[in-house]
C-alpha cells in the first residue's frame, strides 16, 4: 500500500535506473544509486527497488536498450512502481519509447531536481525561479501538459484557425517564461542594489554541495537558528547573517543554495539572483561533507558550477566539515595538501571552529591597508566608521580635529575619504 508523507500526500513507489559508465577500479563498497535514491527521497517518492546496467554509450530510442528496457518494465510490474526515475538526463524520445515499452511514467535526473525544488521554494522568487527552469526544461517535451496556461491568454477564442493545440501550448509557456524572465530580472535588480548597499561591508559566503552542512555552519558561527535538515537542497534562498570573525572585523556570512553533480543549466541561469551575494563576496567558504567516502568529486562539481557564475578566480577556503562523522583523518593532509587553504571543522562539535576565526581574521587583515585620518571632532559618522570596518591603532585629539590612525581595507578607506568630507587624509 501507497504510504502518506508529512503533509497527507500519497507517496509515489519509485523504481530507480541509472546506466553507468563501464566500470573502474576504486569503485568498490561505493553504492552508485546513494545520490539518485537520496533525491528521489526529497522528493518524496517510496522507493521499491532499483535497475543498474553498465553502458559504453546510450541507445538512441532508449537510452538503455531494448532488452534493458524489458526489463526495467518487468521490475515495474513487479514492485508496483507509479514511477521510474532515471539517474540519467533523457532526451524526449527516450522518455516516451521507455514509458509506451514500460506503461509507467518516466521521469528523468533534471526533472527530478527540479520537482525538490519545486517542493522546497518558499519565497516568491524561488518560486518564480523554479517555475521558469520547470518551463524552459518542458518547452521540448511538451505533451499537452500546459493546457491550464490558456488562462493567461483568456482562452477560448484567442485560438488561430487551424492552429494545433501544442502550438497553442508552447506558445503560452514561451509567453509565460518572458514574463517570469521581467519579473525575475526586477528582483536581480534589486539584489544587486542590496547588495551594493552592503559593498562597503566585510562579506563572506557559504558555497557547496548540497547537504554539505553550510547552514550548520552558519548557525555555529553566527549563532543563528535557522531550519537544517539532513536532506537535499533545505536550502533554496540566500540566508544573511552577521558574524564577528574578529575584534574590529565585523562580517556578513550568507548561506546560498547547494550545487549538485550535473546541476541543471535552466537552474543555474535561474538561480543567478540567488548567487548574487556570492558573486560580491570579499571570500567564498567552499564548504564540504569530508564523511563522505569520496568527496573530491562533489568538489570538482562545485568547483566546476563556480567557474560557470565567473566566480572560479575569486579567494576561497575549502572547509572540511563533519569531521566528528570522520573514522579515518588520513585524507585531511592529502586535500590540504592540494589546496594550501583547508580548514578541517566539525560545525556540530566547534572543532576547529577557532582556527577558522582566524583564518578568516587573518585574510582580511591582509587584506587591509594604513591610514592615518584627520577629521573634526564632531564627525561621529566617520569616526564609528572606522572604529567599526578598521582596526584602530591610535586616537589623538588635536584642539577641534582627532587624528585617527590604524588599517582598514582599501574599499573601505575609499569610502571613509569620501565621508571625511573637510577632514585630511596623510599618507604615512
Amino acid at each position: 500500500m501507497p504510504e502518506l508523507d508529512r503533509n497527507g500526500v500519497w507517496r509515489e513507489r519509485a523504481l530507480l535506473v541509472a546506466a553507468l559508465p563501464p566500470s573502474k577500479g576504486g569503485q568498490e563498497g561505493q553504492d552508485p544509486l546513494d545520490e539518485l535514491r537520496r533525491l528521489a527521497q526529497a522528493a518524496g517518492a517510496d522507493v521499491q527497488g532499483s535497475v543498474v546496467q553498465r553502458l559504453s554509450r546510450p541507445d538512441p530510442a532508449t537510452y538503455v536498450g531494448s532488452g534493458k528496457a524489458e526489463e526495467i518494465a518487468l521490475k515495474a510490474r513487479e514492485v508496483s512502481a507509479d514511477v521510474i526515475i532515471s539517474g540519467n538526463n533523457l532526451s524526449p524520445a527516450h522518455v516516451r519509447n521507455l514509458e509506451n515499452i514500460t506503461n509507467t511514467k518516466v521521469v528523468d535526473r533534471t526533472e527530478l531536481i527540479l520537482d525538490i525544488f519545486a517542493r522546497r521554494a518558499m519565497t516568491k522568487q524561488a518560486r518564480l525561479q523554479v517555475e521558469m527552469a520547470q518551463l524552459q526544461y518542458s518547452l521540448p517535451r511538451l505533451r499537452r501538459k500546459w493546457t491550464h496556461l490558456s488562462r493567461i491568454e483568456g482562452g477560448i477564442g484567442l485560438r488561430g484557425p487551424g492552429e494545433k493545440q501544442l502550438e497553442v501550448d508552447r506558445r503560452l509557456a514561451q509567453k509565460r517564461i518572458s514574463d517570469l524572465r521581467r519579473s525575475l530580472e526586477q528582483i536581480r535588480k534589486r539584489k544587486e542594489r542590496e547588495v551594493t548597499e552592503r559593498s562597503h561591508q566585510n562579506t563572506v559566503s557559504l558555497v557547496g554541495y548540497t547537504n554539505a552542512g553550510k547552514s550548520s555552519l552558519l548557525n555555529t558561527l553566527t549563532g543563528a537558528k535557522v531550519h537544517t535538515s539532513d536532506t537535499l537542497f533545505t536550502t533554496l534562498d540566500t540566508r544573511t547573517r552577521s558574524w564577528q570573525a574578529a575584534k574590529g572585523i565585523p562580517v556578513l556570512l550568507s548561506d546560498t543554495v547547494g550545487f549538485i553533480r550535473d546541476l541543471p543549466h535552466a537552474l543555474v541561469e535561474s538561480f543567478h539572483a540567488t548567487l548574487e551575494e556570492s558573486s560580491r563576496a570579499d571570500l567564498l567558504l567552499h564548504v564540504v561533507d569530508i564523511s563522505l567516502p569520496d568527496p573530491l568529486p562533489l568538489i570538482q562539481s562545485v568547483e566546476k558550477v563556480l567557474g560557470e557564475l565567473n566566480l572560479g578566480a575569486r579567494p576561497t577556503f575549502l572547509i572540511l566539515n563533519k569531521l566528528d562523522a570522520l573514522r579515518d583523518r588520513i585524507e585531511i593532509p592529502i586535500l590540504a595538501s592540494k589546496n594550501p587553504n583547508t580548514i578541517a571543522v566539525s560545525s556540530r562539535t566547534g572543532e576547529g571552529i577557532e582556527e577558522l576565526r582566524e583564518r578568516v581574521r587573518d585574510f582580511f587583515i591582509k587584506e587591509m591597508v594604513e591610514f592615518d585620518i584627520r577629521t573634526h571632532q564632531a564627525n561621529g559618522k566617520l569616526i564609528s566608521f572606522l572604529r567599526k570596518m578598521g582596526r584602530v591603532t591610535n586616537v589623538t585629539y588635536e584642539e577641534e580635529l582627532v587624528r585617527i590612525r590604524g588599517r582598514i581595507l582599501e574599499r573601505h578607506l575609499g569610502r571613509a575619504t569620501k565621508m571625511n568630507g573637510e577632514g585630511l587624509i596623510d599618507e604615512e
